[in-house]
């Protein structure tokens, strides 16, 4: 199955139609669908006059998003607790996670903030050590995680499933084997991965994953989830504490018969209240990719990052992104002679993309054609 990029861009990219601009970063923030647009104003709408906004909308809403999810990452509804950052889930992994004092958590050298400052923190308040291993010359971060975990002392390892920076696609399978053959919980930091790739997490033994929902998923800001292996949920108690966490408080007709015995399932570890448009507008936009079939836009983004990587290669550019498929995702990170001069020339010609670490990053996209792409590598090249 392939894309109809022409009728997608059409009716969900409308803005894409007037030609003066290219949007290659949906690594940083990624548009919104014409129907998220739409529903997140009908929920605005609704807002202005909240008696007629009932709490079986409401809530009902945050079903469908979990239902949503745990379709497309192949997990149980149960297992999918709504956030409205990735770093809501890395902190609950470093907060809740059952460790003890002396034990080690490690990360990759070069991970994003939001998956190193919780673990620091972590660390500083509950006599947990923090490691970041730093990766060998051949860059496959794999190698040194799983040398890091020949010491047992490592409890932890979290990673990011696709780096921001370079767009290194990490094997989480491998990881995951690993990681359970030492003894240790896994931990991922997906936001830059899921949306240009599919994932199964009833096949990747993973304990959380974390993913905001602002960027490749194509949904408002203040949403996302966090999956917790369903073995695991019962072990962990929530850090933050909602008052909705605990079993029984659906029914809002005996508020004050308090009970402290945590949901079942990965509902103990949301913090309501959850902003009830934003979820609304992110069902829209997963909607698209169940439509549109998740592994077709894989297929679409995967053969825009080919022209980039085939680029670099014949150009002699440097290429910062592995050169492999099944070694990146939707970004792709070159290093032209002058890049930062490339930059301010593609900027001056209306693509939109990022300048990270000294090098260009391009994150192409279900609405991007491959004349976009050619346009703005000729613009790179100059």
């Amino acid at each position: 199955m392939t894309l109809d990029v022409t009728a997608l861009r059409a009716r969900e990219f409308p803005w894409t139609l007037r030609g003066d601009a290219v949007f290659l970063n949906a690594a940083s923030t990624g548009p919104l669908p014409q129907r998220s647009v739409d529903a997140t104003s009908e929920w605005a709408r609704l807002r202005a006059t909240p008696h007629v906004l009932k709490d079986d909308a409401n809530f009902g809403a945050l079903a469908r998003s979990r239902e949503l999810i745990a379709a497309m990452v192949h997990a149980q509804p149960g297992e999918i607790a709504l956030t409205t950052n990735t770093s809501y889930g890395i902190n609950l992994a470093a907060r809740a996670l059952p460790l003890a004092s002396g034990d080690v958590i490690v990360t990759p050298d070069g991970e994003f903030p939001a998956n190193v400052y919780p673990w620091m923190a972590a660390a500083r308040a509950r006599g947990l050590e923090y490691r970041r291993v730093p990766v060998p010359d051949n860059g496959i971060v794999e190698e040194a995680l799983e040398h890091a975990l020949e010491d047992p002392k490592v409890k932890c390892v979290a990673v990011s499933w696709v780096g921001f920076a370079t767009g290194y696609r990490v094997d989480l399978a491998r990881l995951s084997r690993a990681c359970r053959s030492a003894g240790a919980f896994f931990v991922v930091d997906g936001i830059q991965g899921l949306g240009p790739c599919e994932l199964d997490l009833g096949a990747v033994d993973v304990d959380i994953f974390a993913c905001g929902a602002q960027k490749w998923l194509l949904s408002p800001w203040g949403s996302g989830f966090v999956y917790v292996r369903s073995g695991l949920i019962s072990t962990l108690e929530p850090h933050d504490v909602s008052w909705m966490a605990p079993r029984g408080t659906d029914d809002f007709r005996r508020l004050l018969d308090y009970d402290m015995t945590w949901r079942n399932d990965a509902r103990r570890f949301e913090f309501v209240t959850l902003p009830f448009q934003d979820f609304a507008g992110m069902n829209a936009s997963l909607s698209l990719f169940a439509e549109l079939n998740h592994g077709a836009v894989a297929a679409h983004v995967a053969t825009l990052a080919d022209e980039i990587v085939t680029w670099a290669q014949v150009s002699g550019v440097e290429l910062l992104t592995p050169a492999a498929r099944a070694r990146r995702a939707g970004i792709v990170s070159v290093r032209p002679r002058d890049a930062e001069r490339a930059s301010e020339r593609l900027r001056a010609a209306g693509v939109t993309h990022s300048f990270r670490e000294g090098a260009i990053r391009l994150a192409p996209h279900l609405y991007n054609t491959v004349e976009e792409i050619q346009s703005a590598l000729r613009t790179i090249a100059g």
